[in-house]
């Protein structure tokens, strides 16, 4: 019967947010798959390493990147797998770049209060914090990458170890 009225609420919704929100199971899989992936091999694709991108956004990409935040907060509580915060941070990353907003993915670590290293990551677009904002504050940035939207091509921008030498 849950399920039935899930299923009922779903289809009650616009047609919009319905997409939306198959989009974000998908990209809640992708991220899945990505973080069993060595990170040495999905590191270039996550942006330019320890550069930010800005804290200023439009008042568009705010109302998308909200969107996305919601879409992917809601969806992670119906896969079938682990949808922790690296997941969502990562399917958030590419719903954001697919529209053509620049993101800044976050990793950080701390002590949890048996004295284990913990780690957890959260994505920024412009000054709104798509995921993971819940816990960051506790948390120390040990590695960030920007994934800056090159606007005249509309391509998200890429590292190039090459470049620097």
């Amino acid at each position: 019967m849950k399920l039935f009225t899930k299923a009922r609420a779903f289809f009650k919704l616009d047609v919009k947010t319905r997409f939306l929100l198959i989009e974000a199971f998908f990209y809640l899989a992708w991220g899945r798959y990505q973080k069993r992936r060595n990170f040495s091999e999905i590191a270039p694709s996550l942006g330019v390493p320890m550069k930010e991108t800005m804290f200023t956004a439009t008042s568009i990409n705010l109302r998308t990147s909200k969107s996305v935040s919601s879409a992917i907060r809601t969806m992670s509580h119906y896969t079938f797998w682990e949808s922790a915060c690296l997941v969502k941070a990562l399917a958030a990353l590419k719903m954001l770049e697919k529209r053509n907003i620049e993101s800044t993915l976050y990793l950080g670590t701390a002590k949890d209060k048996t004295g284990k290293l913990v780690a957890h990551a959260w994505l920024r677009s412009g000054s709104f914090y798509v995921s993971g904002f819940e816990e960051m504050e506790n948390f120390t940035v040990v590695a960030k990458f920007a994934k800056e939207i090159n606007i005249q091509r509309g391509e998200g921008a890429s590292y190039d170890k090459d470049a620097e030498s």
